[in-house]
């Protein structure tokens, strides 16, 4: 029976190329529809011309509906992707700008911290609206979020709607590969169990055809080139002896050890050889990010169309729940009921997370090793406290997540804090109406 998989924020054509493209690999999935929905129709029309050249690349019997309105094509939708972004990016250079003007230097700021909490106050109507519309609509879809803060988001939906979501990130992945070149290991052979929250999970085994692949990774990663590829995370693998799953730019802003001084960020986060060794990202966008996101949308159109699998998890996920029905294990952002012991109830945790035909089975983990669960708590608590002051309308409960975030606190003082977040929130007002402040 042919399957209609919805993407919203399709707009964002680097998740959307990648993930259509990995749907129609699969046979069973190869006919679907494919609806497209964003509010910018330009990049709507972008997507449906890439959409359209993977199909003709495929030769398969794939269809595209593509809309502005998500309503008119959630109806009977097997599969749910959402990829969004809400605020203009002057709105993103505020979360930026007001937090450094205190002292607290950010590097993505789209995960925690003050920047993040704010992304995440934004988001969170839009996400619930999105929630209500699938379960009037499709209720029994599976709903695969991409967009971050990932655990805050999460937390929000799973709490406050009855859709079947998961959070996705492509962070576990990459790291694989990651270390297994460094291993000089095909990274298919390089097995692994992940544990943790979204963006600060670990690699709690790491085996090769059965070997403890831990001594030699202590090993490599002491040598000059590796040590200066991941500085924050190889630095956080010598000392809590378990490698980390996102870049040292996004795991310096979740700790208190790397940001808090001029002289730490030098050393740390500024001349690090990976994709992301933690400058200020946001310095990386162009200063006219219109043109720079219709010049990429050109290459992808001008480019040939590599019909390789990329390493995201989604459409195995959709094969196996809506498709051919082959079991799939990944890493998947769900709550905390019973996975990981030390961590809190309820929260958002990141755990291998089994797909397959009656749903999605995650796995309980057991106890983290007491130093990772440390770091992990605190984020935790953190990102739950946001999420009851968006429910609640709260601006209190969200001082105090902004209090207890590890950067923050290492900077500011109490009454710092407080000022710093007035300012977030007369800067976000007219995106938080519910907020009395």
């Amino acid at each position: 029976m042919k399957k209609k998989i919805v993407f919203i924020g399709a707009g964002s054509a680097t998740f959307t190329r990648k993930i259509v493209n990995d749907i129609l690999s699969y046979p069973s999935l190869s006919d679907s529809t494919i609806a497209l929905v964003d509010i910018n129709p330009e990049n709507l029309d972008v997507a449906k011309r890439i959409v359209t050249k993977i199909i003709d690349a495929r030769k398969c019997s794939a269809t595209i509906v593509t809309t502005t309105d998500r309503k008119q094509v959630l109806e009977g939708a097997d599969g749910v992707v959402c990829t969004i972004q809400v605020g203009s990016q002057k709105q993103i250079m505020a979360d930026y700008e007001i937090p450094k003007k205190y002292g607290i230097n950010i590097n993505v700021g789209d995960t925690r911290g003050p920047s993040g909490i704010f992304r995440f106050l934004r988001t969170a109507p839009v996400m619930l609206d999105i929630c209500r519309d699938i379960e009037k609509y499709c209720p029994d879809a599976v709903f695969c979020n991409y967009t971050n803060p990932m655990s805050m988001l999460c937390r929000l939906m799973m709490s406050e709607s009855k859709t079947n979501v998961v959070g996705l990130c492509h962070s576990i992945p990459h790291t694989q590969q990651m270390l297994a070149r460094w291993l000089e290991i095909p990274h298919q052979e390089l097995d692994y169990v992940v544990a943790g929250i979204n963006h600060q999970a670990w690699f709690l085994k790491l085996t090769h055809n059965g070997r403890d692949m831990f001594p030699k990774l202590r090993e490599i990663v002491q040598k000059p080139e590796i040590a200066n590829e991941e500085q924050v995370r190889n630095e956080m693998f010598n000392h809590l002896g378990y490698y980390v799953t996102e870049s040292s730019g996004h795991n310096s802003e979740y700790n208190w050890w790397f940001r808090k001084t001029p002289e730490l960020i030098e050393r740390f986060c500024t001349h690090g050889t990976g994709w992301n060794p933690g400058a200020e990202w946001v310095h990386f966008f162009d200063k006219d990010p219109v043109a720079t996101k219709k010049q990429n949308f050109e290459t992808w159109l001008n480019e040939p169309i590599d019909l390789n699998r990329s390493t995201e998890y989604i459409s195995h996920i959709f094969n196996a729940t809506i498709g051919d029905g082959a079991l799939f294990q990944f890493t998947g952002n769900v709550r905390n009921f019973g996975l990981i012991d030390n961590l809190p109830t309820g929260s958002v945790v990141e755990v291998p997370v089994l797909a397959e035909k009656s749903g999605l089975k995650s796995v309980h983990i057991g106890e983290l090793p007491k130093q990772l669960a440390a770091l992990n708590a605190v984020n935790c608590f953190c990102d739950d406290m946001a999420v009851e002051g968006e429910i609640t309308g709260d601006p209190q409960k969200i001082m105090h997540a902004i209090t207890y975030d590890p950067l923050t606190a290492a900077v500011l003082g109490l009454d710092e804090i407080r000022s710093m977040v007035r300012e977030m929130f007369e800067a976000s007002k007219e995106w938080l109406p519910k907020f009395k402040i």
